[in-house]
């Protein structure tokens, strides 16, 4: 097991493999320097990052288990030619991920923020709210993540759209699903624009001038996929300008974002530092991909592996 250099938060992960009822010989690095001693000889490796002198080094290397959804920060390429199999933890962040969607939405729609910049001005005066019911929220990206937040949105009454690279793939609380071809449709229908789509050379710089542009005025963005995804620039311009209503940022790019961002103090705009997926569960959910893994991985059992990416 590697953690990340300062990492200490697999103490449960660890106790949960180590209680496993089987065979399995672990080993914990607690520093960079000690993964390189260890990795030579492992077979398996759980981590949340993997560089290429490390994935180099990993001679007996066949299966990573990352601790992320994401992986695009990982050797895809080098893995594929060695034929290391690689497994995420896509759907571990999906419930706090989902919750904290609903809780930028509310805030906006309930003008929760103008509530909190009348507080530290001890201003009492008041504001009126909206009701998250029959508006339209647009999901692009509707998998584990994007899933649950339409679950929960049309459990308070919302319209539910979503875009998918193929539309034919229904879910069972999106109204409308929605092929890439259509998204300055889903744009100029939602209310709320929700992005849980995976980074990659599609959806990289998929949100810029031209579709905010195609945005309600009182369109609100929310991204919990990666910074990338939006033109950060043009998010600014379009906040700045009233193209747009708001923004609720858990991603940026980079990360941290930039002490000179415009973002930082625009009064409609709410960052919180990629904590979305955060949950007192996240590590218990881990260990359950890992060992359920596991159990096929001794059988051979390769192509029923969950969450298999390589």
């Amino acid at each position: 097991m590697h953690e990340a250099p300062h990492d200490r938060s697999v103490e449960e992960l660890w106790t949960a493999i180590e209680s496993y009822d089987g065979e399995i010989a672990l080993r914990r690095a607690e520093s960079y320097m000690e993964t390189r001693k260890y990795i030579s000889e492992a077979e398996i490796v759980i981590t949340r990052a993997l560089d290429d002198t490390l994935l180099t080094e990993a001679t007996e290397l066949k299966w990573v288990q990352a601790l992320n959804a994401g992986v695009d920060h990982y050797n895809l390429t080098h893995m594929r030619d060695r034929g290391i199999m690689l497994t995420n933890a896509s759907g571990v962040h999906a419930f706090p991920a989902a919750e904290q969607v609903l809780a930028y939405m509310l805030l906006f729609e309930r003008n929760l923020l103008q509530g909190i910049h009348r507080q530290r001005r001890h201003e009492w005066r008041h504001f009126g709210g909206g009701e998250l019911s029959g508006t339209t929220v647009g999901i692009i990206g509707v998998g584990e993540i994007g899933g649950a937040v339409a679950t929960r949105a049309a459990a308070f009454g919302m319209d539910t759209l979503g875009m998918r690279r193929n539309p034919d793939r229904s879910h069972e609380a999106i109204d409308k699903m929605l092929g890439p071809d259509r998204l300055h449709e889903l744009l100029a229908r939602s209310k709320y624009v929700v992005l849980t789509c995976p980074l990659t050379d599609d959806t990289r710089g998929l949100l810029g001038a031209t579709e905010f542009e195609s945005m309600r005025s009182d369109a609100v963005v929310v991204n919990v996929a990666r910074g990338e995804v939006i033109d950060q620039q043009a998010l600014a311009a379009s906040l700045q300008n009233g193209k747009i209503g708001g923004a609720a940022l858990d991603v940026q790019t980079p990360e941290p974002l930039p002490e000179e961002s415009p973002l930082w103090t625009l009064s409609n705009v709410v960052i919180t530092p990629h904590m979305a997926g955060s949950s007192p569960k996240y590590l218990d959910r881990c260990a359950d991909i890992f060992l359920s893994n596991y159990e096929h991985y001794l059988q051979g059992e390769y192509d029923q592996f969950e969450n298999r990416v390589v």
